[in-house]
């Protein structure tokens, strides 16, 4: 039979992916056996136990180790008879700019990614140290993203369909804790802000999810974004509320009658967004009523269903104190919509507001500056660099050059308006709204943040460097300017510590 053009290419692209399939199959079973029998695996394992994980565990997720050496996995697969160049294409190996490779993953708990059919796509890696950074994955490929790929559900699979339900928590040892005490239907988003594709994905197995995520500003933020993708694809949510300062690992190991009466007592998105936002609010003002306002019309906008969004009507007329009527108009304007959203008003298409990936600290500095023009001499020591998401960076260039928000507005780009908006409108709690001198420290620890995390980053950066050249035997001087550097950021890291007097703090 002869294939056409198109037919061969298809075929040819599937191989490929079959080919990269098995190479990180191979690689999980030889992970697996450093991490268990071997002299090199000793410091995991003993990771391991600390963390309370059971042998059946270990052996069901397939954890393993990558040793402290450039070459482990490369020369045990090139053994194997796969190429480096699939390597590669695998993520396996980091090309050198010289030519040649080196393992990626060194001195690391090894989390196999699986899809839900069990095959491999790409591993997860955690430091047994506080070195930085302490996760890593692997990168994009043919067969992994990150963004569509859901810890664990190859294995809570069949229980998630069973129960009707599921759990999303952020980490693998959420995931491995969590299974290992019995609640199966548990599985990982590998971050903090669920995807449209992961909910995609999800929707397949059931309707109804739970979130449990972190107990801190980015957990709250994340299930707030993800209330939005979930409105959006019609699917139930709720909201599990863990204890401040605790994951749902250490909740489980600690005490897990608790996270079964958490469970129980999961609230529903909505009314977590509500708790949320009035939370932050005086309602004895008009003005922090129109910004509660402002903040959750969006998501009553997005209910479907005309019975629950009379109930949130009615819920946020009654907690806010207004007539209901007020409610019902405001809706009606955003339906309505406009063009052009103004300052001070939701975006058109409410139900995809604010879903990029972005950083909780930049986008409150960010805010702070936007809301408080007074604050603008204390932002001197920002630069762009400083705002690693390229949309808080546009708008903080932006704002640098403008005088107030129309005249930033009029200058940046409308794909970036409803981000601004999203700024303009952030309701900060009262402490935060009566105090200059409050926002003023405020804004100066975040600062602090911005610059600890840049220092962190670049003092990677350059170590990294400095392997490669180390590696490639590079040229003295080359090495020294490199070190040099390396102090200087190390520097400026201690300089960071010294201000903010107290521990680093870690984004």
């Amino acid at each position: 039979m002869i294939l056409s053009p198109l037919e061969a290419s298809s075929k040819a692209a599937d191989e490929k992916k079959e080919r990269l399939f098995q190479i990180n199959e191979a690689a999980t079973e030889y992970y697996h056996h450093l991490l268990l029998s071997t002299k090199a695996g000793v410091a995991a394992r003993n990771y391991l136990e600390k963390r309370k994980l059971t042998p059946e565990a270990i052996k069901e997720f397939r954890l393993g180790f990558s040793p402290d050496a450039w070459e482990t996995i490369k020369n045990y697969l090139l053994g194997k008879g796969y190429t480096e160049k699939e390597l590669v294409e695998t993520g396996l190996l980091i090309e050198k700019e010289g030519g040649g490779s080196y393992d990626r993953f060194r001195n690391r708990l090894m989390f196999p990614i699986c899809d839900i059919q069990g095959r491999v796509t790409g591993f997860g890696a955690r430091v047994l140290d506080d070195s930085l950074p302490k996760y890593i994955n692997s990168t994009q490929t043919s067969i992994f993203d990150k963004s569509s790929s859901l810890y664990g559900i190859d294995k809570a699979k069949s229980a998630i369909r069973k129960e009707d339900s599921v759990i999303i928590v952020e980490g693998y040892m959420d995931v491995l804790t969590a299974h290992q005490h019995g609640w199966q239907n548990v599985i990982s988003s590998m971050g903090t802000s669920l995807t449209e594709k992961q909910v995609e994905s999800i929707k397949r197995l059931t309707n109804n999810i739970i979130l449990a995520l972190d107990a801190d500003l980015a957990g709250e933020e994340a299930t707030l974004r993800g209330r939005a993708i979930l409105a959006y694809s019609k699917a139930e949510a709720n909201v599990i509320l863990l204890p401040p300062d605790k994951d749902p690992d250490a909740v489980i190991r600690e005490d897990p009658a608790l996270w079964q009466k958490l469970m129980e007592q999961a609230m529903p998105i909505m009314d977590f967004a509500f708790q949320s936002v009035i939370s932050k609010v005086d309602i004895n003002k008009a003005r922090d009523k129109s910004l509660a306002v402002q903040k959750l019309l969006p998501s009553i906008y997005d209910v479907k269903d005309p019975v629950q969004k009379s109930h949130y009507v009615k819920k946020l007329a009654r907690e806010l104190r207004v007539e209901e009527s007020a409610i019902k108009a405001a809706l009606q304007e955003l339906k309505a919509g406009s063009k052009k959203p103004q300052p001070g008003r939701p975006a058109e298409q409410p139900r995809l507001a604010h879903q990029l990936v972005s950083s909780p600290i930049e986008e409150y500095c960010l805010a702070l500056l936007l809301q408080y023009p007074e604050l603008r001499p204390l932002a001197r020591e920002l630069s762009p660099e400083h705002f690693e998401y390229t949309e808080n960076r546009e708008i903080f260039v932006g704002w640098q050059h403008s005088s107030d928000i129309s005249d930033l507005e009029s200058k940046l780009d409308t794909s970036l308006l409803e981000h601004l908006y999203y700024s303009v409108n952030k309701i900060f709690p009262p402490a935060i709204r009566e105090s200059e001198q409050t926002r003023r420290q405020d804004l100066v620890n975040s600062i602090l943040r911005l610059k600890e995390k840049l220092s962190r980053k670049l003092e990677i950066e350059k170590e990294a460097a400095l392997e490669i050249e180390r590696e490639k035997g590079g040229i003295s001087s080359e090495l020294s300017k490199l070190e040099e550097q390396g102090i200087n950021s190390g520097q400026q890291l201690q300089d960071v510590f010294v201000k903010k007097g107290k521990k680093p703090w870690i984004q």
